[in-house]
């Protein structure tokens, strides 16, 4: 269904209702999971309450900017399964974050149980592009959405990565440069402009996931851990400048045009 200038106002408002009535459906599923798993590892005493209030908190916090921005689905009312394979991985990511600055015991165990929790997340990236398409719910949304979850998990695996003393702060630059690079659109608003397509761009975030992975895994020790997260940070910046690059060359290309005009 598409919404045109003709339809009333309060037809827009109810689908957007709809969608946000879904949406909240199935994200106190998907906490309400969280909430089982986490209980699960808590009573038998293999994890602190305050992992557990952590992993709770993040997972609240992406539901709240999730709900935020979820008028750029519309025109679809149904949130989708892409979606909820996202939301799953951001409850996964969650868990993840709760254990940054939590003491394990064993720590070789727990450092296990975080790849595969990791590694599956990462896998589950794969799905939600095709389920949009097939479901014909692809939107700015659910691109967004699961582009934001990508970074948060960089984010999350790199604190974790210097938290086990696998690399030195500078892994956290891996983590960060996302954000960096929105907090420089603030300021240069063009560094905002729609990028084009790029197999390159997502085959670095792909690579610098699976890097910081195998950072995590106990047989993986310094020095080798900080030689597979330094290869795949300066990937990781290489393809930022590349980006960046582009983005001036536009800036100048439009201040030109309006010059000449």
């Amino acid at each position: 269904m598409q919404f045109t200038s003709a339809q009333p106002g309060s037809l827009q408002a109810k689908a957007l209702h709809d969608l946000r009535l879904d949406a909240a459906r199935e994200a106190l599923a998907t906490a309400a999971l969280l909430a089982l798993v986490l209980v699960a590892l808590i009573v038998p005493g293999w994890m602190a309450h305050a992992f557990a209030l952590k992993a709770l908190a993040v997972f609240v916090l992406g539901c709240a900017l999730l709900m935020w921005g979820l008028a750029r689905h519309m025109p679809h009312r149904r949130f989708g399964a892409a979606n909820r394979v996202t939301l799953l991985r951001l409850a996964m990511i969650a868990v993840l974050a709760g254990g940054i600055g939590q003491a394990w015991h064993p720590p070789d165990v727990v450092a296990w149980a975080a790849i595969v929790l990791a590694t599956t997340a990462a896998l589950l990236d794969a799905l939600d592009g095709p389920l949009a398409r097939a479901q014909g719910l692809a939107s700015d949304f659910g691109a967004r959405f699961d582009m934001e979850s990508d970074a948060f998990m960089i984010l999350v695996l790199s604190l974790l990565v210097w938290h086990w003393d696998k690399a030195g702060a500078w892994v956290l630059l891996a983590g960060l440069a996302r954000y960096l690079f929105v907090a420089a659109a603030w300021a240069w608003p063009w560094l905002s402009r729609p990028l084009p397509p790029s197999m390159r761009r997502k085959t670095v975030c792909v690579v610098q996931i699976t890097c910081l992975i195998v950072c995590l895994g106990p047989i993986i020790a310094r020095p080798w851990s900080q030689a597979i997260a330094a290869i795949s940070l300066a990937l990781l910046l290489l393809s930022f400048a590349i980006d960046v690059r582009w983005l001036i060359q536009e800036h100048r290309q439009r201040v030109s045009t309006k010059e000449t005009e």
